[in-house]
């Protein structure tokens, strides 16, 4: 469906740059000059007051004049303003989701604190824009030689670090293991009596060396942690005294903030600990590690490995170094509202230092143990080493969530008539709250990953996911779109490569936020949630509903193909002369196989069932809120996509017995050894694409997870053969059965494990992804409970598919350590990024045997 669903709804709202702020309010008049002294010679009395009238009126009728004329050309200019700002960086004109009463108040304040900083090995922070932030480093020691450890990368070599037990609001647990070192991490918060805005805080950090306890060298049996604070914005931190004796005083440092008011950071611990500290002044806090290298370097000369306890005039970084025999124990404490004068203060300190501290630690795991329980029905199901497996990935995804800050850089269209010497310009300024795929590899928001997240999310705490949902709502701009890649701020940005930056606005993302929605929709149909959480979701769907139906049009109308019901996806590179098949990197599915020559005439079949999802989902939420669609029936849509005859026309090979892609595809491409001319007479010997035969418009012969699609989305008649076809393909060893899961891309393709281009190793074609076979088993379990001739035969397959996958991801999680974001279809191997905790995380649903209604 197209048209301008839209435009009543933004009648209706206020201009986007009111909404932001953009236009500075009108300045004052300027007054007029004073007139010259009138010439007394030759005039009355009488005629001087008469003319003294005609000047109050005339200035009057100026002033009104003066007015008038400037309002008028305020209403010509704040258009002309608002049509000169490119609307790709316009925002979506209507009141934000994050905006409702539901996210304000105590529900605000209760996720202020939080471990908002899943790039770094432990960091603490505020959900504002620029925050006071806390983090730890160490001193690792490999071979002998010491390593800085702050920033999670694969390099540093951990046999394991992450969350054992996290509750996405006040607790948490992680277990990281450096070589001979262990570190326990956990992090506590607390609202108590005099605390400030957003409660207390503690972190407990317990380092552990069992070869430490037998070796008498010094390298060896010392640990050296350093525990940092720093203002993003800039306010001062005041040390508590040039030397540090924390036996005679706790306190670290202090400062003051317009958010928290006063507020104290302490240390305690019953061990003897030797503490120094440094000072600096920067706004970068992103390369905090290296400042702290620099400043241990020019120690080292004095054969010092401390901090030089010196601090740079006005300190907005205070780091310390903390420094003992191991094993040893320190619990820090943060305390909001908090001076000299504050009462209360010791016995706060108290409370979240030493046993005290321990046994409100003990209570959060069991808590947490028990909501584990309840909320994933895991009785009975699996085993104990299951369960911890269970465990680890909730709570790694929980304690991922991070808070971002910072403006999106949009790519810039080679036709643009925008000027910008970097070729790209800048989303407004905003804020994220987000799940993260990986700590170590990706710590930022992802859109598609998003929607899988939340299949967790919610089922864990409903609050939090409507937060998050509503965080990504709120980025989309005044065409309906969002960028699919959110890399907001300094320390997100420090991550990615350059040329990775910027976002095109004509590529989407699988709009996998609807599977969320249309479960929560289902649920409250249902009466799965109290009235409280029923009120609060129906409140945030009225809200949402009209940035929902813009990113529905947007798909439906950007990403739509020639033929009536078709879609393809955008961004596809057709003049490409390195991949051996062009990228679709926008469907998620990067280098799976589409057609070989991309065109407009391409239907791929997978974005097809996203858009049915998409409508299918709008059309229960109009239901549910009573929605005048203003000519748009989401209900006829959804029932058009899902006619399984056009379904069948467009996508369906009678020989494969599959559903495929269609466009200008030919199978007879290679990558070729080609001598390139670079200049000054100089050839190098590159790969390049070679193309032996034209194209002709087909359907593209190549099964896999995009061949499922119509599977996965249950589009297909319960008593149809064609049923009996998938379950075919899908139970066969030789196309895409393993025993470790469904392999993306079948073992008969013909770029089967094929690399794309020379340095472009195979990425969804041949390994296994966690989020398309939960997707699978969910199809699987919906058609083992309909009647029709395969009901027992999808059962079968469901039980043999989900004991494979489980026991496989287990296997390897105790043997590594880690969650990995795929694995390897010949032996199960993890592959990809390991502490993959996004979407592979989706095994604990399976584990609970929980899929929604999607």
């Amino acid at each position: 469906m197209t048209g301008g669903g839209r435009a009543s709804a933004r009648s209706r709202i206020k201009s986007s740059s009111d909404a932001y702020g953009r236009n500075e309010p009108p300045s004052s008049p300027k007054p007029k000059p004073h007139s010259k002294p009138l010439s007394r010679g030759g005039r009355t009395h009488d005629s001087i007051r008469i003319f003294n009238v005609d000047l109050k009126l005339m200035l009057g009728i100026s002033v009104i004049s003066f007015f008038f004329i400037f309002l008028l050309i305020h209403k010509l200019v704040k258009p002309a303003e608002q049509s000169r700002r490119p609307r790709v960086v316009t925002p979506f004109p209507a009141p934000k989701v994050m905006d409702l009463p539901q996210f304000q108040g105590d529900h605000k304040e209760s996720l202020y604190w939080g471990t908002y900083r899943p790039h770094v090995y432990l960091g603490v922070r505020a959900r504002t824009p620029r925050s006071l932030i806390a983090g730890l480093m160490w001193l690792g020691i490999k071979d002998g030689r010491y390593f800085m450890r702050h920033v999670c990368q694969d390099s540093d070599e951990m046999s394991l670090y992450g969350w054992t037990h996290h509750n996405g609001r006040d607790f948490g647990h992680q277990v990281i293991v450096d070589q001979e070192m262990t570190l326990a991490t956990s992090f506590l918060k607390s609202k108590q009596e005099g605390s400030g805005y957003g409660g207390d805080w503690a972190v407990r950090i317990d380092l552990q060396n069992e070869k430490a306890m037998q070796s008498e060298e010094p390298w060896r049996n010392t640990g050296h942690l350093f525990f940092y604070l720093a203002d993003e914005d800039g306010s001062v931190l005041s040390l508590s005294g040039d030397t540090l004796d924390i036996h005679g005083n706790s306190l670290l440092t202090s400062g003051s903030r317009r958010d928290v008011g006063s507020w104290q950071l302490h240390m305690k611990s019953q061990e003897d600990l030797e503490v120094h500290y440094s000072g600096f002044r920067t706004p970068h806090i992103h390369n905090l590690s290296d400042l702290v290298q620099q400043n241990l370097a020019t120690q080292v000369k004095f054969d010092r490995l401390k901090l030089s306890d010196t601090s740079e005039v006005s300190p907005n970084i205070v780091v310390f170094q903390i420094s003992s025999r191991i094993p040893f124990k320190i619990d820090i404490a943060y305390l909001s509202g908090a001076n000299s004068e504050s009462p209360r203060i010791e016995e706060r300190i108290t409370s979240l230092t030493g046993t005290s501290l321990t046994s409100q630690l003990k209570e959060k795991q069991r808590e947490f143990d028990a909501k584990f329980e309840k909320n994933f029905n895991m009785a009975n199901k699996l085993d104990l080493e299951s369960i911890v497996v269970g465990k680890a990935a909730i709570a790694n995804m929980l304690g991922g969530i991070g808070y971002f800050y910072g403006q999106s850089k949009i790519s810039l269209p080679k036709d643009s008539k925008l000027e910008s010497r970097d070729n790209f310009i800048a989303y407004w300024p905003a804020e994220l709250y987000t799940a993260v795929p990986s700590r170590p590899f990706f710590p930022r928001g992802f859109l598609w990953d998003e929607g899988f997240h939340q299949l967790l999310i919610w089922r864990w705490d409903i609050h939090i996911s409507l937060d998050i949902i509503g965080h990504w709502l709120d980025l989309m701009n005044v065409d309906g779109w969002i960028p699919r890649e959110q890399i907001l701020g300094a320390e997100a940005l420090s991550k990615v490569p350059e040329e990775f930056v910027a976002q095109h606005p004509t590529n989407g993302n699988p709009p996998t936020l609807f599977l969320v929605l249309h479960d929560l929709v289902h649920g409250l149909k249902k009466n799965k949630f109290s009235s409280t959480e029923s009120n609060e979701i129906s409140s945030f769907l009225e809200r949402a509903f009209v940035r929902l139906e813009a990113w529905y049009q947007w798909f439906n109308t950007t990403q739509s193909g020639k033929e009536m019901s078709s879609y393809y996806w955008h961004g596809r590179d057709n003049s490409t002369t390195r991949e051996l098949n062009p990228k679709t990197l926008s469907s998620g599915l990067d280098d799976y196989p589409r057609a070989s020559h991309p065109t407009e005439d391409e239907r791929h079949v997978d974005l097809r069932c996203w858009m049915h999802l998409a409508a299918d989902c709008m059309h229960s939420i109009t239901e549910l809120l009573g929605k005048k669609t203003e000519g748009k029936d989401y209900g006829i849509t959804a029932k058009l996509l899902s006619g399984f005859e056009i379904l069948n026309q467009m996508h369906f090979d009678d020989e494969y017995g599959a559903y495929l892609d269609f466009g200008y595809h030919t199978e007879k491409v290679r990558l070729s050894q080609k001598e390139i001319n670079v200049g000054n007479n100089y050839a190098s010997r590159e790969f390049v694409r070679e193309v032996l035969e034209n194209p002709q418009l087909r359907l593209v012969p190549h099964i896999g997870y995009v061949s499922l699609f119509p599977f996965m989305r249950r589009l297909i008649p319960p008593e149809s053969s064609i049923l009996g076809k998938q379950l075919d393909l899908i139970s066969n060893r030789s196309i895409l059965w393993t025993d470790f899961g469904i392999r993306s891309l079948a073992k008969t393709s013909s770029l089967y494990m094929k690399r794309n281009t020379e340095h472009d190793p195979p990425y969804w074609r041949g390994p296994i992804w966690m989020q398309m076979n939960y997707l699978i088993l969910s199809a699987l379990d919906h058609y083992s409970k309909e009647d029709g001739p395969f009901k027992e035969r999808a059962r079968t397959i469901y039980d043999d598919l989900r004991g494979n996958l489980i026991r496989n991801v287990v296997r390897k999680y105790h043997q590594t350590g880690f969650l990995f974001e795929q694995y390897d279809q010949r032996n199960g191997k993890g592959k990809g990024a390991r502490l993959f905790t996004g979407w592979t995380s989706l095994v604990l649903l399976m584990m609970g045997e929980a899929y929604g209604e999607s």
